[in-house]
């Protein structure tokens, strides 16, 4: 098992890293890509949310699957970009910072999307064979309950303690917090889960 980084980077290398990922994740594609597609403002309609799963709500599956890559892609951007240009410290920043700046963007007055999409995107840029981790979950959970959140929800769970398994103790350590973030932002959905009133995937509205 490798060991766990020696966080040596300088304060300003460490803020330009969180502000770099920050400005990556803070894009709110999934209110661009509707207004340019002519759909109006998605937080007007479903859960208010900018994510990809609001946007399939406005029927248009071709830009809420945008949306979704969009928003995956800007964390792997921050992280590959960091990692080459300072080093996997600056990565790891870079990635939580991203994963925050989709969540709280200033442009929309911090009031972004519950982050599924970035986190997988930040996954892919710091261990890629993880994502076929999240992957199964996700897509066992969605099979067997068919509940998009619970899914995303285990997902979170399995994809920290599959990095420390696997021997990427300081990857893991930020998807723990990370994850803890990600099922803080899903109450709304466990207090629907816990009462039976969360759609189920395929229903809609």
């Amino acid at each position: 098992m490798p060991d766990l980084i020696d966080w040596t980077l300088s304060t300003p290398l460490m803020l330009g890293s969180l502000l770099f990922g920050y400005l990556c994740g803070s894009i709110p594609f999934g209110l661009i890509l509707t207004r340019m597609a002519g759909l109006g403002d998605v937080r007007a309609i479903g859960s208010g949310n900018i994510g990809a799963t609001n946007v399939l709500r406005t029927g248009n599956k071709k830009i809420a699957a945008a949306t979704l890559l969009a928003d995956a892609l800007k964390g792997t951007v921050a992280v590959v970009v960091a990692r080459h240009v300072i080093g996997m410290e600056a990565a790891l920043i870079a990635g939580l910072g991203a994963f925050l700046g989709h969540l709280y963007p200033v442009w929309l007055k911090f009031k972004g999307g519950k982050g599924v999409a970035t986190y997988l995107g930040v996954l892919l840029g710091l261990a890629p064979v993880m994502v076929l981790v999240f992957a199964a979950v996700w897509l066992g959970m969605a099979k067997i309950f068919r509940y998009s959140s619970l899914a995303a929800l285990a997902a979170a769970v399995a994809v920290p303690v599959a990095l420390y398994l696997y021997g990427r103790p300081e990857v893991a350590s930020l998807f723990v917090v990370m994850s803890l973030i990600t099922i803080l932002k899903h109450h709304e959905n466990i207090r629907r889960l816990v009462s039976g009133t969360e759609s189920r995937i395929g229903d809609k509205g």
